[in-house]
């Protein structure tokens, strides 16, 4: 049976999340509640509707925008259970439907040859100093892909894109979905998953105007923004952290 809202997704079969870690929230000063004292942005994603337009987020780091006669559709695929749960309660939110499915990787060697354990010497058995120990290789993280229908509510991003890239407003609805499909903390700072495919030049000058310039990766596949200051500012425009995100993951766990 499934959930209204949910039509191609039942809750007890979606992948299992990784149980969010449990600390305990800092004492707040004399007399302030939960939220008093903290002003929210203006663009953040606890002010602002969520829209279909907002999947430019997605776009703009490694999601696929497909078209289908007069419908549009976007696709992302993402390594961790947590993510499809958010993003399908994210996207289904600004109503669409949504299906996952399990992306299956293999690991092949980047020479493309079997590898060796031991050097040949002429002998039929290698001796013992010249057998190789061989580690088993890790096994590889499960990869999930995300989709949603072809609609007619994405023809207006679909009719845009990828022109719009050029001027880009990042949002914080925009970047709540980026986060939750490919963001990740990184030694001093937070990083949004990238299509090495993808020009990133437009999408660093739309970082550069939410307040959040960074650098790519040395592979192209991540944007590192740095600085507390930085990821404060990224922790703010997303919002609270969704109840199926492990909390050192979000960024205002990583700020913290």
């Amino acid at each position: 049976m499934t959930e209204t809202g949910w039509p191609l997704i039942p809750r007890e079969v979606l992948p299992a999340p990784v149980p969010a870690a449990k600390r305990r929230p800092p004492p707040r000063p004399p007399g302030q509640t939960s939220e008093a004292g903290r002003q929210l942005p203006i663009f953040g994603a606890g002010t602002t509707e969520p829209s279909p337009g907002d999947l430019a987020g997605l776009l703009a780091g490694p999601g696929r925008l497909g078209r289908m006669g007069g419908t549009a559709r976007v696709s992302v695929v993402v390594d961790a259970a947590w993510r499809v749960h958010v993003l399908a309660a994210e996207l289904v939110s600004r109503g669409l439907v949504v299906n996952w499915r399990p992306v299956e990787t293999t690991e092949t060697d980047k020479s493309g040859e079997p590898g060796t354990t031991a050097q040949e010497t002429g002998d039929d058995q290698p001796t013992e100093a010249q057998i190789t120990e061989v580690d088993d290789p890790p096994e590889p993280r499960p990869r999930f892909e995300v989709l949603t229908a072809y609609s007619r509510r994405l023809n207006g991003l679909a009719q845009a894109w990828p022109e719009a890239a050029a001027e880009l407003f990042l949002s914080g609805p925009r970047l709540r979905l980026w986060v939750a499909a490919a963001g990740e903390p990184v030694p001093g700072g937070y990083a949004l998953g990238l299509d090495p495919e993808k020009d990133a030049t437009e999408i660093d000058a739309a970082l550069v105007r939410a307040g959040l310039a960074g650098r790519l990766s040395e592979d192209g596949r991540q944007y590192l923004i740095k600085g507390k200051r930085r990821v404060a500012r990224l922790a703010e425009l997303v919002g609270e952290r969704p109840p199926a995100a492990p909390e050192d993951l979000w960024p205002r766990g990583a700020a913290a």
